[in-house]
């Protein structure tokens, strides 16, 4: 009889547990240590973040496309917590003491988090769809229908007229939505595939589970998080 491989899986729901400031601090300090350690590889495989914001600056380069540029690049963090899997890996490998070079950034692609990672992936991917599909909407019912923008007058007409308003508050505030389902079900769950063999499901349940339980260290964390996007969007993205 042929045997069939077993994938491992925690027989209990995994535990949550508080999330206080000193932790926030704590995991900030230590990815900074990370930083310090592994600054070359970091580097060398952060540049493809402003390459794809930069490309996003060139398609928006064309009027059709403009009203989509600022959700492109806003959208780009959705797909972040996929791109970081490679990131956890070298922190769990430097912190186990065992080779971390760069290349070790496609391991979770390899090893027994490739099928987790492909389905918490392409959920990340369809909200990222969702949300630029949701930015060109409300452009359409809201600027494009009498005044569509072009490159030329495009911050004038944000903000200087009704429709362009409209566009602004209303595009904000749904985007906010989508930045709060992203942290929701991503918090934990691309961590924590890496960091142990779980399914998918249990990742994103825990992830739930854990923001659930500490509305307020994950909003602390969250408003950390997009002030260094902010800052690091800063010299061309």
């Amino acid at each position: 009889m042929s045997s069939i491989p077993v994938t491992l899986r925690p027989t209990t729901t995994p535990g949550v547990r508080r999330i206080t400031g000193a932790d926030i601090n704590w995991a900030l300090s230590q990815g900074w240590k990370d930083f310090n350690a592994k600054r070359g590889d970091v580097l060398v495989l952060a540049v493809l973040y402003p390459v794809l914001g930069l490309l996003a600056a060139v398609i928006a380069l064309d009027d059709r496309f403009l009203p989509v540029f600022f959700p492109l690049v806003a959208g780009l963090s959705v797909m972040g917590p996929a791109v970081a899997a490679g990131y956890y890996e070298i922190a769990r490998r430097r912190e186990a003491g065992i080779d971390s070079s760069w290349f070790h950034f496609l391991d979770p692609l390899n090893g027994r988090s490739r099928a987790p990672l492909f389905v918490l992936t392409l959920m990340s991917l369809t909200l990222f769809v969702a949300w630029v599909s949701a930015a060109w909407i409300i452009y359409e019912v809201t600027l494009g229908r009498e005044n569509p923008m072009t490159l030329a007058g495009g911050v004038q007409q944000l903000f200087s007229t009704r429709a362009g308003l409209t566009m602004v508050v209303v595009g904000n505030l749904v985007g906010a939505g989508f930045a709060v389902v992203t942290v929701v079900l991503t918090l934990v769950s691309f961590p924590m595939i890496v960091d142990r063999p779980v399914d998918a499901g249990t990742a994103v349940g825990t992830s739930i589970r854990a923001v659930g339980r500490n509305p307020v260290g994950v909003l602390s964390w969250g408003l950390r998080v997009a002030g260094l996007l902010i800052l690091g969007s800063l010299p061309l993205f």
